[in-house]
């Protein structure tokens, strides 16, 4: 039995441990928190992860505490004109095998812990902070403080954008800023006015600025993120700044009046700069020797195709995939044969996985210079989307997944 250890308990780190379970590996998870838990607010998770979470067991779990929006609908956010809108809802199971379906980051992190707990076989540990680790030949070393080495036959770096596995492993330097501010807000919709709550997915377009809306646990809780150009002073590996409620309503001041009623509605906001890194170049970045990169500590990107989390998600579980095709049932029966396996295993992974996320980060950054758009542009991409709209909206490439 391969042992993996993994340094991060977030969605991805969660997901890792879980892929690696059920491919029969024991799994040591090391969280440097007090405790497991999610910040931030909503995500959107697309057929290609749906899928994975489905093939899982978690398709119960999901149902009762997502929301199933039926639309994607893009409008202008300085007239409130429909540009265009794609069919969600039964449509995408239709088409992709599953359904699209939005949630809270903490519903969908408490879901995957508990699912966990319940498969077994995999040691947490809090409070346990990643200084360094060493390669060997035959396993690698994880110090997590002065005299605590934890031994395995491979490291998953699962610990976020400013990963300092990734550091050691590659010496690239840290993400950087997109000058592009996220100021993201939950609200519960009892609490808004009729006309301003929502059972879809709306994004807002409009010059140096976008806004997306969608419903969250169940559809009780809306979810807003807006985007506009800035800086923020502080610490950009920390992304939950305080966010000036009268600052954003400033920016969107010239906005159509449902954008600007809805965003004059929510009280509170907090602030994220986003910072990325180019897309990735070679499996190199997604791997190597016997330490795995995945998700943001790989390919952190901009969520202009709502695809961070899912390609986490969908790294775990090609990870777990491939140490399944790789273990007792290729024939390496013994330990000793198992782990001379491991760097030829993950060098699979990484070539399974590099160029499909570099595609989704370079098209994540495409999006922002298109939803962003201003004069002849702006105009071109409205009238593309008038004409084409569903057609431009759809991602069979993304959402047949993997």
């Amino acid at each position: 039995m391969l042992k993996v250890l993994i340094a991060g308990g977030g969605i991805g780190g969660l997901s890792a441990a879980l892929a690696c379970g059920r491919a029969g590996a024991e799994v040591a998870l090391f969280e440097r928190s007090a405790e497991f838990s999610e910040f931030g607010a909503g995500i959107q998770l697309s057929p290609n992860v749906v899928k994975v979470l489905h093939g899982w067991g978690l398709q119960r779990a999901l149902a009762e505490v997502a929301a199933f929006p039926d639309r994607l609908q893009v409008r202008s956010a300085s007239s409130g004109a429909v540009l265009g809108s794609l069919r969600l809802g039964d449509d995408m199971t239709r088409r992709y095998g599953a359904p699209y379906l939005t949630i809270h980051r903490a519903d969908l992190h408490k879901l995957l812990l508990l699912a966990l707990h319940q498969q077994g076989g995999a040691t947490l540990r809090l409070n346990s902070s990643v200084i360094s680790f060493e390669q060997a030949e035959h396993d690698v070393a994880l110090q997590l403080a002065p005299d605590q080495i934890e031994r395995g036959d491979l490291l998953v770096a699962a610990d976020g954008a400013w990963s300092g596995i990734r550091q050691q492993l590659l010496a690239d330097g840290v993400p950087q800023p997109t000058g592009h501010l996220a100021y993201r807000a939950l609200i519960s919709q009892a609490r808004l006015p009729v006309h301003l709550r929502s059972s879809q997915v709306t994004a807002w377009l409009g010059p140096k600025m976008h806004v997306v809306q969608y419903p969250v646990r169940g559809g009780d809780w809306l979810n807003v993120v807006a985007i506009v150009h800035g800086q923020v002073q502080g610490d950009m590996s920390h992304w939950d700044h305080s966010g000036n409620a009268v600052e954003l309503q400033q920016r969107l001041q010239a906005t159509c009046k449902p954008l600007h009623d809805l965003i004059q509605a929510v009280p509170d906001w907090r602030l994220w700069a986003l910072s990325i890194r180019p897309p990735m170049r070679s499996g190199r970045e997604q791997g190597d020797g016997r330490v795995a990169l995945l998700g943001d500590a790989a390919h952190p990107m901009v969520p202009y195709l709502a695809q961070g989390a899912g390609m986490a998600i969908e790294d775990a579980a090609v990870l777990g995939r491939v140490l399944e095709q790789g273990g007792p049932s290729a024939g390496a029966q013994e330990h000793s044969d198992l782990a001379a396996l491991v760097p030829g295993l993950l060098r699979q992974y990484a070539q399974q996985r590099w160029q499909r996320n570099a595609r989704v980060q370079a098209t994540a950054i495409r999006n922002g210079k298109i939803f962003h758009a201003s004069g002849l542009m702006a105009f071109g991409r409205n009238a593309a989307m008038k004409i084409r709209g569903e057609g431009l909206m759809d991602q069979p490439w993304l959402y047949r997944g993997v």
